[in-house]
C-alpha cells in the first residue's frame, strides 16, 4: 500500500536535511494540534521501516491556560505504539512584574521546557511542527517587522545548547497537513486562552494567502528562492 502523501513530502524534507540519522535521540514536542500530531504518527511509521537506528519521544508541555491532551488523540497515540510525556509549565507564575502574558512568552517557556528536558535526558535532536507556510509568513514578519531576510530553517544547531532543531514538516504546506489529519481523524487541540496575541501572525498569513492565492506550487517556490540566494543581485 502506498504510503501517506504527507509522509512522502516529509520523506524528502528527512533526505535532503538529514533530519533523521543513525543512532539520533529525538524529542518531538507534542502540543495536541495536527501538525505535531503529524509528526508523532510519521515518526512511529518510519521508526518501524527500521530505516535508521533512532529513537524518539513526544513531550507535551502543559501549561495552566491550555488544555491537556485529548483522550482520543492518546488512543490513536497508543495505537501508534507511543507514550507520551507530560510535563507541566507554570508560564504565568514564571511572567515578570509589569509585564503582560502574550503567545510568545508561552511558546517561550514551553520551548524552555523542551531544551531542557532534551539536554538532561540525552537527546541530540528536537522535532517542532512547524510547516511551508509557517516559514514563509515568518520570512514575510522578519522583512516587514526586522528588515531582515531570515527565517525558521529546517535543520538549526544551536551554538548554546547540545542539541540540534529540526522541522521534518518543512516542506508541507498547511492544506497537504490538514487533509491528512482529517483522513487519520486526529483530534486537534487549539489554544483558545484569553492571552491570545496572534496579530503578526495573523497579517503575515493573510499576505502570504495574497502573494500565493494558497497556490501550493508557488509557496514551493518561495521556500526555494530561500535556498538559491544570488548575492551579486542583492544591495
Amino acid at each position: 500500500m502506498e504510503r501517506p502523501r504527507l509522509f512522502r513530502v516529509i520523506d524528502k524534507a528527512v533526505f535532503e536535511y538529514n533530519l533523521i540519522e543513525e543512532g539520533d535521540n529525538i524529542l518531538i514536542g507534542a502540543s495536541g494540534g495536527k501538525d505535531s500530531t503529524a509528526l508523532v504518527e510519521y515518526f512511529a511509521d518510519r521508526k518501524k521501516q527500521h530505516r535508521e537506528n533512532f529513537n524518539f519521544t513526544a513531550l507535551h508541555v502543559e501549561t495552566e491556560i491550555t488544555p491537556p491532551l485529548n483522550e482520543r488523540l492518546l488512543a490513536l497515540f497508543t495505537q501508534w505504539g507511543v507514550e507520551p510525556v507530560t510535563l507541566h509549565a507554570d508560564v504565568l507564575g514564571r511572567l515578570k512584574p509589569g509585564r503582560s502574558m502574550n503567545c510568545w512568552w508561552c511558546s517561550t517557556q514551553r520551548r524552555t521546557e523542551l531544551n531542557n528536558y532534551a539536554i538532561e535526558h540525552g537527546y541530540n535532536k528536537i522535532a517542532l511542527g512547524h510547516h511551508l507556510d509557517d516559514i514563509l509568513e515568518t520570512v514575510l514578519m522578519n522583512m516587514l517587522n526586522k528588515g531582515e531576510l531570515s527565517t525558521m530553517p529546517p535543520r538549526l544547531k544551536y551554538d548554546k545548547y547540545p542539541v540540534t532543531v529540526i522541522r521534518p514538516l518543512c516542506f508541507a504546506d498547511v492544506a497537504t497537513i490538514i487533509a491528512h489529519a482529517q483522513k487519520a481523524g486526529y483530534i486537534s487541540e487549539t489554544c483558545t486562552c484569553c492571552y491570545q496575541d496572534n496579530s503578526g501572525r495573523k497579517k503575515a498569513r493573510s499576505r502570504l494567502e495574497l502573494l500565493t492565492g494558497g497556490n501550493a506550487a508557488e509557496k514551493q517556490r518561495m521556500f526555494q528562492a530561500l535556498r538559491n540566494v544570488k548575492p551579486l543581485y542583492l544591495p
